[in-house]
């Protein structure tokens, strides 16, 4: 499968997404306000930034199939990347209102008992959620598409949200009305804290953050190859979701042009198999003993 037809089956996760959370969005913040539910109106209202991020997870992915033009050489693939910010900015604003609206309902003492039907609402929420989650999650790694690995991660974050909403009315029909809006503000803190998740894997990936561990393997499998007598560097980022990796390595200074290209060939082809990376830049040395 090439990185085009991978971003197109992507959309489909992002469809999923976006169709789960519009329902379960309305469901939620309809009941919540017959139910007079805290817990669940906040659940809710993260449903809602999550049909913004899904849209723009949708967009990235869309424009990341783009072919390279005039002046994008490389192609588009870092669109995924910018959609990801903007899902964790919408999802952190929301979050801090969230926690806004819930904090003064704690500190004012503005506690009602909601119905329990808010409770099996939230309750079923988080069953969908989950199966939404782990498709998402299958699809992602499938396709190796970081943005839809972080909605993955969002769908997750949501079926514990909803879990969370669950317990506090639960807690509120046992008299402790406090737990409803608590349970919001702890909605709150998930939200904000699944927007630094997605912010922060997005923004190393825009700066050209690459994790030492993938490096360490991709160097262990060039210096294993026969005709690599000594590695000088290897250096790898991330454009979307391929890996680009440039290295440089010494070999036998009598080897001809062609004999040199062969084992770039070779070197390139084994990273493609061995560690998925479809662009490999390698630079030949020739190798002087001491």
């Amino acid at each position: 499968m090439d990185q085009y037809n991978k971003y197109k089956k992507g959309e489909k996760g992002a469809w999923l997404s976006i169709i789960a959370y519009l329902i379960l969005a309305i469901l939620k913040l309809s009941i919540a306000s017959i139910g007079n539910s805290s817990a669940l109106w906040a659940d809710g209202l993260n449903n809602t930034t999550d049909i913004i991020a899904s849209v723009a997870v949708l967009i990235g992915l869309k424009i990341s199939r783009k072919p390279p033009d005039e002046d994008h050489h490389y192609g588009h693939f870092r669109a995924e990347m910018i959609a990801s910010l903007f899902a964790a900015f919408i999802m952190a604003f929301i979050g801090i209102q969230v926690l806004v609206d819930t904090g003064k309902a704690l500190i004012n003492g503005q506690f009602e008992q909601p119905d329990m039907l808010t409770a099996w609402t939230a309750l079923f929420a988080a069953f969908v959620m989950f199966g939404v989650y782990l498709y998402n999650l299958r699809l992602g790694e499938k396709i190796n598409s970081s943005a839809l690995k972080a909605a993955a991660q969002d769908n997750k974050s949501d079926a514990l949200v909803s879990i969370g909403a669950f317990v506090g009315i639960v807690g509120a029909q046992l008299q402790f009305f406090w737990l409803d809006p608590l349970a919001g503000a702890i909605v709150g803190i998930i939200i904000c804290k699944t927007a630094w998740d997605i912010f922060r894997e997005a923004t190393h990936t825009l700066t050209d953050g690459f994790h030492p561990n993938e490096i360490k393997l991709i160097q262990k499998s060039i210096v294993q190859h026969p005709d690599v007598l000594k590695l000088k560097e290897v250096r790898g980022r991330k454009h979307g979701n391929q890996t680009l990796i440039e290295a440089t390595i010494y070999v036998d200074p009598s080897l001809t042009v062609k004999q040199g290209h062969d084992i770039t060939d070779n070197i390139e082809d084994m990273l493609w198999t061995k560690h998925n990376v479809p662009h490999t830049h390698i630079h030949i040395e020739p190798y002087q003993k001491n």
